[in-house]
């Protein structure tokens, strides 16, 4: 019996392990975001469709600060694969999937991490090549316990889990053999954001680096 290949877009191309989850409101925020936070140690922001702004944003950090990888979040309809990847975002998320996400991110090419919540979702988009999955909500979905129960029958996937990680957890979490990474919006608090206290975003990046280091 053939043994099939490993699951393609284990990892997008960035080093940092913890991945903010950011709703920007105004696109004037996004270049000095993504700065703050790679001055802190942090290559990749997730930037969600969940405001307008978001789109523009997406492509004013690919414009304006490249050393930063930016992925587009709450990825939920087929088409906005291909808008978010023409805006300049060079991987996506989403917080579950569908048949057609799937066949799109598949057809552009385009690194996607779906969501998924339970055992059965994370087979069937194992069964579409995928092997980094966003266990999404992670809280709800079970947390820790859920990410060592699937390491047992499913030893070959690995997650990103998105939903209640915070700095009081965030080590347990990133100690998990199947957690490649974690995202989370306490790297980019609304009121520093909207206020512009990058210097403050960039002490909370510095500070989740240091933990996801010491664990190497």
């Amino acid at each position: 019996m053939s043994v099939p290949p490993p699951p393609p877009f284990r990892r997008p191309g960035f080093r940092t392990r913890v991945l903010p989850v950011i709703v920007i409101t105004d696109v004037a925020q996004a270049v000095p975001l993504a700065e703050a936070l790679l001055a802190g140690g942090i290559d990749a922001m997730e930037i969600t469709l969940r405001h307008a702004a978001g789109l523009p944003a997406i492509e004013a950090v690919a414009r304006a600060v490249p050393q930063v990888h930016v992925g587009a979040g709450t990825v939920t309809r087929a088409p906005e694969l291909a808008q978010v990847r023409d805006a300049g975002a060079t991987f996506a998320l989403s917080p579950g999937c569908t048949k057609a996400l799937a066949s799109a991110a598949i057809e552009l090419g385009l690194p996607f991490i779906p969501g998924a919540m339970t055992p059965g979702e994370v087979m069937q988009l194992r069964d579409h090549g995928f092997g980094l999955l966003k266990l999404f909500p992670a809280e709800q979905a079970g947390g820790l316990g859920m990410l060592k129960a699937l390491a047992g029958p499913l030893p070959d996937m690995a997650f990103c889990p998105t939903g209640g990680v915070s700095p009081a957890n965030l080590a347990d979490f990133l100690r998990q053999p199947n957690v490649a990474m974690v995202g989370g919006s306490w790297l980019t608090p609304r009121d520093l954001v909207e206020a512009g206290r990058w210097p403050e975003i960039t002490r909370l990046a510095r500070q989740a680096c240091e933990v996801a280091d010491g664990l190497i």
